[in-house]
């Protein structure tokens, strides 16, 4: 089907206003312009959450997390919501509305980490911060009021792609346990050649030249782009993970590498519910207030956390 019609608009809208290619140079501006993005097309999110801001030690200096309670009744589980960006862009203030939205539909506190950014902090860096957010989550479930075993990892495109990291690593280390990921629109390989790359590489919202930016500021620590630490797809057993939602785009670059996940968690015997939306790209569900689709995504995803959680009404 074409592009939706809201979508364009947004598309048209970006096109009209010009901006550099991302690169080293354009990357501070390009920070700057990606949190307005968000904050116009996701808008404030719900008010029946209260937020607070604390920081934690971890392996490269001390972390900020943004908590997010709901005050409509008593959270059973928590959420990690690592947010998206190519690990070179994004914020937990840019994704305030998001983490708000997440909270209140799913019942649960969400936990928004804050982690460095590449290409100052490439690889393990944010690797390393997101599993230390997660390791307190579970050392503090009693404090945030939620059961140890009711921890789910959530994140879009980068975050997507290190929560599938960090359920991978739990399993590997033995925990901390979790209920569900949520995988929206994840980046799971280095391959930039898949068919969705050429069918979609140019002229929706993310490009095959960004995402190759991006590849290319994670790995500047001289990393393997093709480690499953960072390409998950590649990891040698997907076995024992936990259920999980993937989300992908129609008109994304990214969309074959995330359905080639679900299909490989599938095969590996894991729990998968697989979602494609038509007529959208890539980022569609941070913008919740623009794209009617967009928060209906949002909507499967506190559902399938309800569901993991067993709070899920019948």
């Amino acid at each position: 089907m074409p592009v939706d019609p809201q979508v364009q608009v947004l598309l048209d809208f970006m096109a009209g206003s010009g901006g550099a290619p991302i690169s080293h140079e354009t990357l501070a501006a390009t920070r700057e312009g990606f949190g307005m993005l968000v904050a116009m097309t996701a808008g404030a999110g719900p008010d029946s959450v209260a937020v607070t801001d604390r920081a934690i030690d971890g392996p490269h200096g001390t972390i900020p997390l943004r908590i997010y309670t709901p005050t409509g009744g008593r959270p059973v589980g928590a959420v990690l919501f690592i947010h998206g960006g190519g690990w070179t862009i994004g914020s937990a203030e840019a994704y305030d509305p998001i983490a708000k939205i997440v909270a209140d539909g799913s019942g649960a506190v969400v936990v928004s980490v804050d982690y460095r950014l590449a290409p100052e902090h490439a690889f393990p860096v944010p690797y390393d911060e997101c599993w230390a957010a997660l390791a307190w989550v579970a050392t503090n479930a009693n404090d945030l009021g939620v059961d140890p075993g009711r921890i789910a990892v959530m994140g879009d495109s980068a975050g997507g792609n290190l929560s599938a990291v960090l359920a991978l690593r739990a399993r590997d280390e033995g925990g901390p346990a979790l209920a569900a990921q949520v995988l929206v629109y994840p980046a799971t390989d280095a391959d930039l050649d898949r068919a969705s790359y050429v069918e979609n590489g140019a002229g929706y919202f993310l490009e095959r030249s960004t995402m190759q930016f991006f590849w290319e500021c994670y790995t500047a620590s001289g990393a393997d782009a093709h480690d499953p630490r960072l390409s998950p797809l590649r990891a040698e057993s997907l076995a024992a993970l936990p259920p999980a939602l993937v989300i992908t785009a129609e008109f994304d670059p990214l969309r074959d590498e995330g359905e080639a996940y679900a299909a490989a968690l599938a095969a590996a015997g894991v729990d998968v519910e697989q979602q494609r939306y038509d007529g959208m790209i890539h980022g569609f569900a941070m913008m919740p207030l623009a794209v009617p689709a967009g928060a209906a995504a949002l909507e499967q995803a506190t559902r399938a956390i309800r569901r993991a959680f067993g709070t899920l009404a019948r």
